[in-house]
């Protein structure tokens, strides 16, 4: 059996223990819990996050902005979006970021249909929010490139592309603060 991802030798050893001491009722359930898991969270297929329907709650709801589209690289990312209460679009889950040294190229993640979808749905603008590293701003840039094949709307409008803004955390004093951030923050600086 392959290990769990983030969960060491000595971690695994507990568990097992733990396990190992409980009673044979409640192993049981938990190993039901986890095969209905398996048979029954999946990913949307609109925009890859999980779920326990063929489309998620988010693309499915009427209430959601349908002309927005969130872009980000894990599903972790759509739930700490979600939890600011500050966007009301909807999102595309890559499950990743391109990283050549890794082995990851823009045919392992979700670029494809993120394409796809934009030449099919009513996209007005697409927002990266994707980790401040060099792998999601090439992936980043790889989409954006990708995304002028888009043709423009009935209207002649084309798809904006626009990036969360990027800077100084709130507590955070700017000398303590590394280059590019402190750069990035006065760069995209808002006025009062």
């Amino acid at each position: 059996m392959n290990t769990l991802p983030g969960i060491g030798r000595k971690t695994a050893i507990r568990l097992t223990l733990n396990l190992l001491r409980r009673d044979a009722k409640e192993v049981e359930a938990f190993a039901g819990s986890l095969l209905r898991l398996k048979q029954e969270v999946h990913y949307c297929r609109l925009c890859h996050t999980i779920s326990d329907s063929e489309v998620c709650s988010i693309c499915s709801s009427h209430s959601r902005d349908k002309h927005t589209v969130c872009v980000v690289a894990d599903i972790q990312d759509v739930l700490a979006i979600e939890n600011t209460g500050q966007y009301n679009g909807v999102y595309h889950v890559l499950g990743g970021v391109i990283s050549p040294m890794d082995g990851i190229g823009p045919g392992d993640i979700e670029i494809g249909s993120l394409v796809e979808r934009m030449k099919t749905e009513p996209v007005r603008e697409v927002i990266f929010a994707l980790p401040a590293t060099m792998e999601g701003d090439t992936t980043g840039f790889y989409i954006h490139k990708r995304l002028q094949e888009v043709p423009p709307r009935d209207d002649g409008t084309t798809i904006k592309v626009s990036q969360i803004a990027r800077g100084i955390a709130v507590g955070n004093e700017p000398e303590y603060t590394d280059e590019v951030t402190l750069g990035r923050a006065i760069l995209n600086r808002q006025p009062l």
